[in-house]
């Protein structure tokens, strides 16, 4: 088994553009890109007023677009990697779409909900985010529209602004009540940053990651378990419920020695999930000075404990991501491994592990043979640095 590389991003513009000049039998009149998402450390904190540590990953989705040239308000859309095409109207008409012209949908709805003017257009779409593994595939197609619609609008919002909308967008037009961090790290994120993201302010810090020994490994364990989908909106519930039971606004205003002296207000789950949150915004914080401060010891003892959280305190792990940690942990630092833990909304999807440079293809080797020996599934690898956010290429 090998790492796998990122196909180009000039590739993927040069194919992205070749295929709009097909369906469509012109040039497109702007490229844009915007990126997947990978979150070193602070999961559920987001809706909880807390705080986040993504990084854009370096991988991309493309849109190439022009303005339609006819009076028909539509939007004419072809998705190389979902192989297919939808149309939308400008003005919702309540037309069932595929599932991902939904985000399409949500963003227009979320731009015009603005006042910003949304001109008829065609696009073609291509993306390298691997798709349903928690790393934001649905938050890159939202940026890379936004910035599709400013660009033929001749109207650029502020990256926050751009963000929101984005996030509104996979509200209304997904359902998904996602928090703020996806949109935020695909529209705002630096290279060679990561971004502690404070959730109640929305105000982003880029701190430095620009170790060339340090590479971030992500493993999809390609396991996704099927939910009724009430297990995100349950966590959220019980977080308010905890919240509410210590008399705070959100569970950002407790500190985890304060959670403990009032045990007694909580019952035992919403304590279990409240303890998860408290300690996972200070994880996430000295993450954050560990990190600018090239601590890569402490940097790899926060990610276990946080996923140790996640497994014991929030339940939103299972036992195939968990063995993916403890391989990972039993590799340890001599041989190349600073820390892992899950990464995402959980049950399935990927862990995040940092690796030294020099030892990832090895270390990604050896994650995936004794994975696939105690479970039977391949695990899918890939490296990153962190990566820029969503830009206009070509215009």
């Amino acid at each position: 088994m090998s790492i796998e590389t990122a196909k180009p991003l000039a590739d993927v513009v040069e194919g992205v553009k070749a295929l709009f000049a097909e369906k469509f039998g012109a040039a497109p009149q702007c490229v844009t890109a915007a990126p997947g998402r990978v979150n070193l450390i602070g999961e559920h904190t987001d809706y909880n007023d807390g705080f986040v540590l993504p990084m854009a990953i370096d991988r991309q989705t493309v849109v190439a677009a022009s303005k339609r040239d006819d009076d028909r308000p539509v939007v004419r859309l072809y998705s190389a990697t979902m192989k297919g095409a939808a149309e939308l109207t400008i003005e919702p008409d309540g037309a069932e779409l595929p599932g991902w012209a939904k985000y399409v949908r949500g963003v227009i709805d979320a731009y015009r909900e603005a006042g910003v003017d949304v001109p008829a257009f065609d696009a073609v779409i291509d993306s390298t985010v691997p798709l349903g593994g928690g790393l934001s595939s649905s938050a890159a197609l939202e940026v890379s529209l936004a910035l599709v619609i400013e660009t033929l609008n001749g109207k650029s919002l502020p990256g926050p602004q751009r963000a929101l909308l984005c996030q509104q967008a996979e509200h209304q037009g997904a359902g998904v009540p996602c928090g703020i961090m996806d949109q935020f790290s695909s529209a705002l994120c630096h290279a060679d940053h990561v971004m502690l993201l404070d959730c109640r302010s929305q105000q982003p810090k880029m701190v430095p990651f620009t170790d060339p020994t340090v590479s971030v490994l992500i493993t999809n364990s390609n396991v996704k378990h099927e939910l009724t989908g009430g297990e995100y909106a349950e966590r959220r519930q019980q977080c308010e419920a905890a919240a509410a039971g210590l008399g705070v606004k959100a569970l950002r205003d407790v500190t985890p020695e304060q959670l403990a002296a009032n045990e007694a207000k909580l019952d035992p789950l919403p304590f279990k999930r409240a303890r998860h949150i408290t300690g996972e915004n200070l994880r996430t914080e000295r993450a954050a000075e560990a990190l600018a401060a090239s601590d890569w010891e402490t940097a790899g003892e926060l990610m276990y404990a946080s996923h140790a959280a996640m497994r014991d305190d929030f339940e939103i792990t299972v036992p195939e991501i968990d063995k993916l940690v403890e391989i990972a942990r039993e590799i340890g630092p001599e041989e190349g491994v600073i820390g892992s833990r899950m990464t995402g909304g959980g049950f399935g999807g990927c862990t995040v592990t940092l690796v030294r440079t020099d030892k990832a293809e090895e270390v990604a080797r050896t994650i995936a043979e004794r994975y696939k020996a105690a479970t039977g599934i391949e695990a899918t690898c890939f490296t990153t640095r962190p990566a820029e956010g969503g830009r206009v290429l070509e215009s």
